[in-house]
């Protein structure tokens, strides 16, 4: 795996997300709790930007058809439709440095 740096611990407040790209991936990271969490921000259903999609603690809701994900897992909270659980990656903090491994 490789690490790459993603930005600041102070650029993600507690609640909010970023949206990054790790190698050939799009990737959210999300504050929760004081904790970063790194997730791939396609929705597995058709292809929606998860981090453009709401977080409301620990979970992302999609913007176009409404799938509900953990960012801390990767794993599908609420959905019409069964679906794969999306990828999550480790988050290394460095000082204030974030970095993704992928």
């Amino acid at each position: 795996m490789t690490k790459i740096e993603v930005g600041k611990v102070s650029e993600i407040k507690v609640g909010e997300m970023k949206s990054v790209t790790v190698g050939e991936n799009r990737v959210l990271v999300a504050n929760v709790e004081g904790k970063l969490y790194a997730m791939r921000a396609i929705c597995h259903h058709e292809g929606g930007p998860l981090d453009e999609g709401m977080l409301d603690n620990k979970n992302v809701t999609c913007p176009w058809h409404g799938s509900t994900w953990d960012v801390t897992t990767g794993k599908l909270v609420w959905f019409t439709l069964p679906l794969e659980d999306e990828p999550i990656y480790p988050v290394i903090i460095e000082g204030e440095k974030v970095f993704v491994e992928a």
